[in-house]
């Protein structure tokens, strides 16, 4: 269910009332039989107060733009951690996926790594058979992350099918060359520039240990 805008009332009532206060202006003139140069001045002074008013009310839409729908994902929560991890492992992985989980918009995570999924938090898919599709192929291959913005927007969705099937925002970052955290969220647009950038660091963390610590990790 979308999280209701409190402010939306407010950002909105500069553009009502100077859509009110002119009406009534043009109908007063209307029904006015005669003006006096001191009406006629008022009634300017009125329809600039009422465009400012007007004006002012855009402004703000754009300073103040309505917060991303929030949803609340499909699935139940969960924590799935791969049972051949070292305790080590298992504690940073925990550690990562708690900071992700409670600093950003991220709501369901999962790793795969060298061909196997090392865990999978937060609200989860029935799906648990992870198969990498075209875009978290791409960017093992590239080395690059991807930002899907609004998941609905992009055919490619359908790859991301171990993730609640109402995700609305999904990162894919790599870990190093063998692996790819993807990260889902439950609102669109929803990912900061600093939130991509802690993404970023806490993966090549990632990326560090399990190369040292997971070099087997079977296909």
């Amino acid at each position: 269910m979308a999280k209701p805008d409190q402010n939306q009332v407010l950002r909105q009532l500069p553009i009502a009332v100077g859509v009110v206060a002119g009406t009534l202006l043009m109908a007063n003139r209307l029904l006015t039989p005669s003006l006096t140069p001191s009406q006629a001045r008022s009634d300017a002074l009125g329809v600039i107060l009422s465009a400012l008013l007007i004006l002012t009310g855009l402004l703000w839409q754009r300073i103040q733009p309505r917060p991303p729908d929030v949803v609340e994902l499909t699935g139940e929560a969960g924590f799935e951690l791969a049972a051949d991890l070292p305790d080590s492992v298992q504690v940073e992985l925990a550690w990562a996926s708690h900071l992700l989980l409670t600093n950003t918009a991220t709501r369901s995570l999962l790793i795969w790594y060298n061909g196997q999924v090392l865990l999978r938090r937060g609200i989860l898919s029935k799906n648990s058979e992870v198969k990498l599709g075209a875009i978290a192929q791409r960017v093992l291959d590239t080395q690059k992350p991807v930002y899907l913005v609004k998941l609905d927007l992009y055919p490619g969705r359908v790859e991301f099918d171990y993730l609640p099937e109402n995700t609305q925002g999904v990162i894919c970052q790599p870990i190093g060359t063998q692996g790819v955290l993807i990260l889902g969220a439950n609102a669109p647009r929803s990912y900061t520039q600093q939130d991509e950038n802690w993404v970023d660091g806490i993966a090549d963390k990632l990326a560090n240990t399990l190369s040292q610590l997971v070099p087997t990790a079977h296909p």
